[in-house]
């Protein structure tokens, strides 16, 4: 491991460093600042203008992520999910899918160098002055820019990985969230010493994952942001930046509510069909997440097929194998090619709509012309939208609340080229305190299959040179995160962006940059990032 003492010694002339926090709230942080565990952080937050940062529709790390770092909606750039789809079959996303230039393109465009860690959905990198070192959703072993950093990285670090390896629990898991947060800050001050950037922008995950994985568990929260705020520190001693953003993609927090399996509410509406058998997407999530046996008994392997053929959900197959006491036995034993195909899952050639992904935050209507086997032919699109909608909103709790505060058609949120790859409707849960999930398990409701869940507003601060330290935040938007750094470095933002910039900083006007013309789409190879998102709880499909 490189000397953590020597990395303090690296000096460059770095004029604004980006710090990206995943799923971080003020009211996340108050407890850490009141303890004095984050005693960088509070520093940065005190000394400069701080406020909440409106998260974008969908607030997820895949799509949320690209809009603050290419400051457009995912109509303009489009990433709307974790997955990408074609037709009926889907992928996961890469830095590809992201059809706009990202910040650090633009900078590179007017001769200025960045250096970028661990920022998400950056696989594979484009070419630009500087240095990239992919972060979530990428392999296990990422591409890198330029060519060889990986392996420069891991010779001068000891070790470096995206994800902590699979399968590791209790104390073991904390302690590789807390090496993974470590070699953020490594790598971007070795990065940052070697190419002496204008610009940095280094992310950490952790600050998110830690809450979907041990909620509850308040030394590993501790540990994760202290040691953020560790290396963060480190990365001000050694690259003393003029100006410091601290920003969030989304706010994350406890759910109260329920869980509304949204699937099943359309197929009682008569919009979805169901099918057993290879193909769409699986819905035992909730009983098999984190096992995966290797078929040994052919006497659970039955019970499970037999079950299903005989009406059984998913669900209730839960609840009768647990009071049996035989749950354990069955994911011991059945492969998940058998779970999967004896469960029911989504037909969508033959449904006229369905959630196909609970992290795309809405409902896709089966569009003939647009969607490989369209059911809905474009006359009645909008009929069967406004009936959707009507539906949806008339949705209660079995408390009698209601399950979303705003049902809408897409174009109220996205706009651009991309804009038809996005949901038709647009379900945004009440405060986005329950959780809605694509799977098909029985019943409408339960309890929340996930303890948190994503909040509408992140954070941002902003410190240092040529900040206004009592500037007025109210309504900052994820938007604005990409504008505003450009202005920091006196640099036009493009006039394609769709936020604005802050008045923490000197505005620059926006100017026309070429056309993004990227390259061909690429397929991620990437089965175990599937089997993480999966287990974090963001898909219906292991």
């Amino acid at each position: 491991m490189r000397d953590r003492a020597h990395s303090l010694l690296v000096t460059t002339d770095m004029r604004t460093l980006l710090v990206g926090l995943d799923g971080v709230s003020r009211s996340i942080l108050r407890p850490h600042f009141e303890s004095g565990r984050t005693p960088t952080l509070r520093r940065l937050f005190e000394s400069g203008a701080v406020g909440d940062l409106e998260s974008q529709v969908p607030p997820w790390t895949p799509s949320a992520w690209p809009s603050l770092y290419t400051g457009v909606n995912p109509g303009k750039h489009g990433v709307f999910d974790f997955l990408a789809f074609d037709g009926y079959d889907w992928g996961l996303v890469n830095h590809t899918h992201v059809r706009e230039h990202a910040l650090w393109e633009l900078l590179d465009r007017r001769g200025l160098s960045s250096v970028v860690v661990n920022v998400p959905v950056t696989d594979p990198p484009r070419p630009f002055d500087g240095a990239l070192v992919p972060g979530y959703v990428a392999p296990d072993d990422p591409t890198c820019h330029p060519e060889g950093t990986l392996a420069e990285l891991r010779d001068e670090l000891g070790d470096y990985r995206v994800y902590a390896p699979r399968d590791v629990e209790g104390d073991d898991q904390l302690e590789w969230y807390r090496r993974l947060v470590e070699m953020r800050g490594e790598a971007f001050r070795f990065l940052a010493d070697e190419h002496d950037p204008d610009f940095g922008f280094v992310q950490f995950q952790q600050t998110d994952t830690v809450f979907h994985e041990r909620p509850e568990d308040d030394d590993a929260v501790d540990t994760i942001f202290s040691t953020v705020d560790d290396e963060l520190a480190q990365i001000l001693d050694a690259c003393d930046p003029d100006t410091v953003f601290v920003v969030s993609d989304h706010g994350i927090g406890p759910l109260s509510g329920c869980e509304f399996r949204v699937n099943e509410f359309l197929r009682d509406q008569g919009f979805l069909r169901a099918e057993r058998g290879d193909g769409g997407m699986p819905s035992w999530t909730a009983l098999a997440r984190e096992r995966d046996g290797d078929g040994g008994s052919s006497v659970a392997r039955t019970l499970v097929s037999a079950a299903s053929r005989v009406g059984l959900t998913a669900t209730r197959m839960k609840r009768i194998l647990a009071t049996l006491g035989l749950d354990d036995l069955v994911l011991r034993y059945v492969s998940m090619d058998t779970v999967r195909a004896s469960t029911e899952r989504v037909d969508f050639a033959n449904s006229a709509a369905y959630m196909r992904s609970r992290t795309e935050l809405g409902v896709r209507i089966n569009k003939a012309g647009r969607d490989p086997d369209g059911v809905v032919s474009p006359a009645e699109f909008p009929s069967v939208r406004d009936d959707l909608v009507r539906e949806l909103e008339s949705v209660t709790t079995p408390d009698g609340d209601p399950v979303f505060e705003r049902v809408a058609p897409s174009e109220d949120y996205f706009d651009g080229p991309f804009a038809d790859h996005a949901v038709d409707v647009v379900t945004i849960p009440t405060d986005y305190d329950h959780y809605l999930t694509a799977s098909l398990r029985g019943d409408r409701f339960d309890e929340p299959s996930e303890p948190w869940n994503h909040k509408r507003h992140g954070v941002i601060a902003a410190a240092g040179a040529g900040v206004d330290a009592d500037a007025d935040l109210t309504g900052a938007h994820l938007f604005d995160v990409a504008p505003t750094v450009l202005s920091s470095l006196s640099v036009p933002p493009s006039n394609r962006m769709d936020g604005d910039v802050l008045p923490v900083v000197a505005a620059v006007e926006p100017s026309e940059y070429a056309p993004f013309t990227g390259g061909q789409l690429e397929q991620t190879d990437a089965d175990g990032v599937r089997r993480r998102l999966s287990n974090l709880g963001y898909l219906d499909d292991e």
